[in-house]
Formats: structure tokens, sequence, C-alpha cells
């Protein structure tokens, strides 16, 4: 239960995830509390966030859960030197990088048993300080700051750097421009997913001048793709994603883009990983520049 609340970072996602109720969930903390003698979690306006009392006890937490997951791996009778590697990722890396590294794994590790879960930067991040992930793929923007202001600091390391490019229909007037300007996006209805405070969706031009005509709205980045493909709107979309386009759907660069560029991290928590989680994670990066040196896309 300290995990889970640590992880969704508050009592009521802890209490979904877990099938309990607000109150069950909240009551076993304070239970949890009293018998540590100290707080565990900061009650905030937006959540939950652990002290320093609540992380050391989730270091020990972390180990005994382990160990019961360890015990469940020899029971489904797994070979003795198997090993779980958890990687939590954002959308576009699952799309662009993932099926790369598990291919690669299968070959070169194949006694290395790789799970994945998608997830936002924000949730992701928990995760790593939750020890509930070994390895997390983010998304950064400028200025590039750290995934979170916790102490100590996640190791996060950039991987690749891309542009944002807008995708239009195959005969959009758009497609007549060498790049686009700004100003010839006023007016164009656009797919865009959801966005909140912490995540913000993409979808939109960042700059966009006025207030955009969003005319469908899904986080999925294929549905947006397909709908751009249909003639329902334009969108944006990362260049890692360039060779994963449909037909049908061009992909153009906007003049003056203002820096629009994002960085996608390979992050994990704060303590040493082991041996096979840095050879994951070699695996990651070399796959990675692969994808970068064949994709043109993805330069300048």
């Amino acid at each position: 239960m300290l995990r889970a609340v640590a992880e969704r970072g508050s009592f009521t996602a802890a209490a979904a995830e877990l099938d309990y109720t607000q109150s069950a969930v909240s009551r076993s903390i304070a239970a949890l509390e009293r018998a540590a003698g100290a707080r565990l979690f900061d009650r905030r306006p937006d959540g939950v966030r652990l002290t320093d009392a609540g992380r050391t006890l989730l270091r020990h937490a972390a180990t005994v859960l382990e160990a019961a997951e360890a015990a469940e791996l020899a029971l489904r009778g797994l070979p003795a030197e198997a090993r779980e590697v958890r990687i939590g990722l954002i959308p576009l890396a699952g799309a662009a990088v993932l099926p790369r590294v598990l291919a690669a794994l299968r070959r070169t590790h194949p006694h290395v048993h790789v799970s994945t879960r998608e997830g936002s930067t924000p949730a992701l991040t928990r995760a790593l300080r939750a020890q509930t992930l070994d390895l997390a793929l983010l998304s950064a923007r400028p200025p590039f700051r750290a995934p979170d202001d916790e102490q100590p600091p996640l190791p996060a390391e950039p991987l690749a750097e891309d542009a944002l490019l807008l995708a239009v229909p195959e005969h959009s007037p758009l497609t007549g421009y060498a790049a686009v300007p700004v100003d010839a996006l006023a007016g164009e209805a656009w797919i865009a997913g959801p966005s909140g405070s912490a995540e913000p969706g993409l979808g939109v031009w960042p700059g966009l001048p006025g207030r955009p005509r969003v005319a469908h709205h899904t986080r999925d980045w294929l549905s947006k793709l397909a709908l751009v493909r249909a003639g329902c709107g334009i969108t944006t979309v990362s260049a890692l994603l360039a060779p994963a386009v449909p037909a049908g759907v061009r992909l153009l660069r906007v003049a003056g883009d203002g820096g629009q560029r994002r960085r996608l991290l390979l992050a994990r928590p704060p303590a040493p990983a082991p041996i096979h989680v840095r050879e994951v994670a070699r695996c990651v990066r070399t796959q990675t520049a692969l994808m970068l040196a064949a994709s043109p896309a993805t330069g300048g």
C-alpha cells in the first residue's frame, strides 16, 4: 500500500489500483505512520508526496516486495538465470523505440524478461521513485529541467532530441510551403490530445496565435494520424515517428518554430542498478542511436 500511494501520488488513486476504499487506504497509512513513529507522506492540495522517512521505509519495502516477486518467478519455473526488467515509457517511445529494443534483447539476452507499461512523464517519474520501474523513457520540453525536484535526483540521460512536425493530409494546401508560416495555420481544425497542468496534450502547434479550433480529441497518435489522413484536421507529431506515418499523411516543418524540440530521456531510480538492468539500458541507447541514424526526419 505504501508503494502504491507513493507511485500514484494520491490515496484515492492507490485505492482504485488496489481495489480498496479510499478510507481503508487512509487508515492503513495512518497505522503505518504510527508504527513507524514518523509521518510518511506530506499531504498537499495536489496529492501526497513521500517524506524523508517515507523514502527510507520505501527502500526497505522494495527489498521485501522484490523478494516476494523473486519467489513468484521461481514458482513459475523460470530458469535460475532469468531476470525481469520493468520499463515505463511514454507513447512516443512505445511506438518508435520499444520494438527495436525488444527484438535486440531476444537475440542478445534471451533470459532477460522485459515487462512494459505506458504512462505520462509525471506518472512514470513517480513510479521510478516508488521503485516499481527499473527504467523509464520520459519526455522533456525546453528548458529541459530534471524530471522532478526530489532528492536524490533521478539519473536521467538524453537519448534523442527531435523536432516537432506538422502532420497534414496529402492534398492539403499547406503542402505547398517549404516551411509552413505560423500565420497560415490560423483557422485550421486541430486534432489534439486532452491536456492537464502536469502533462500538456500534444496536437496543437505551441504558440499558435489566437484560440485554436480543436475538432477532435484523442490521446492515441495513430488515431490522430488516421483522422489527418481522412481530412478531419491537422496535428503535431514527433519526427521520431516519421517512419511509422501512414500513406496519405505529409509531415511538414513550421517556419520559425521557436525551438519546438523535445528530448527523449532514459531515467532510472537513484540506487545503483543491477547488471541486467544496465545491460537493458545499454541496449536502449544502442537501438535509439541506430534508429536516429536510419531516420533522416530526425536531423536538423
